[in-house]
């Protein structure tokens, strides 16, 4: 079943294209996208957050058609989102930010405070949960935004680089917590890390020039970049990367010539 479902999605910022004709639908489970800077990543990111109005198509999130305002309303006490860079209150604790992203979210109040408690455990901020958020270390900032964005338990959750300042055993810790949401929820996770989608999605899509380069497993990407003797044919220092950056030549080279434009 598709919580996620984008048709002949198309978005520009004013001369620049940044989507052309996106056809995809996720389901539950953790899926990678994959891409080059300015590929259409972060603007697919933020049409299903809902932040950004798609230039033309459709899009359907949990069963709604959210050009519908009614409906987007409701899908968003659905949805969890982690932009590349959030807005916080530097003044607010740890606690505070977290509750206020669930009221905005309309959660009953009563539900709030083990919300708030539950979500800063997972992301492992328990002994920092009353310190004021601009007393943190970048990496424990991004982890505060880790933890508004799943305070509601959402039924689809798009993260757009969220590894971005986290340390390697703050990665591996992640990476579980990706799986463990995965298994009820759509999670959507755009990153440059390969190694992350390797270890932690059922899914990859790769986006080049805003269109959709690769869809697979990780594992038959990695085969990609393979030969049949196991000879490495892309560039990489493993299999993964080597499939990566073959998938994105033969797409580069059968694709109609280039887009005016792309943003990121």
């Amino acid at each position: 079943m598709s919580t996620i479902r984008v048709t002949g999605l198309h978005v520009r910022h004013r001369r620049t294209v940044a989507l052309d004709s996106v056809d995809l639908d996720f389901g539950p489970g953790v899926h990678g996208l994959l891409g080059p800077n300015g590929a259409g990543k972060t603007s697919l990111i933020r049409v299903l957050a809902t932040v950004a109005a798609p230039t033309g198509g459709r899009v359907e999130l949990l069963g709604d058609d959210v050009r519908e305002h009614r409906k987007r309303a409701v899908v968003r006490r659905r949805l969890g989102y982690l932009p590349q860079e959030f807005g916080y209150y530097p003044g607010f604790t740890v606690r505070e930010f977290v509750a206020y992203v669930a009221w905005l979210k309309e959660m009953p109040a009563a539900e709030v405070p083990a919300a708030v408690e539950r979500a800063v455990e997972r992301v492992g901020l328990a002994d920092r949960v009353d310190a004021k958020v601009k007393t943190l270390s970048g990496g424990m900032v991004r982890r505060v935004g880790i933890a508004q964005a799943i305070v509601n338990e959402p039924d689809v959750l798009l993260l757009d680089e969220p590894t971005a300042g986290l340390d390697p055993e703050q990665r591996v810790e992640f990476r579980e917590l990706l799986r463990e949401l995965g298994g009820s929820s759509t999670v959507v996770v755009s990153t440059h890390l390969v190694e992350d989608v390797t270890a932690a999605c059922t899914e990859v899509t790769l986006i080049e020039s805003g269109r959709v380069a690769y869809r697979g497993t990780p594992a038959a990407l990695a085969a990609l970049g393979e030969s049949a003797d196991g000879i490495g044919v892309g560039v990489g220092d493993n299999p993964i990367e080597r499939g990566y950056t073959t998938a994105l030549r033969t797409h580069r080279a059968s694709a109609t010539p280039a887009l005016e434009g792309m943003a990121r």
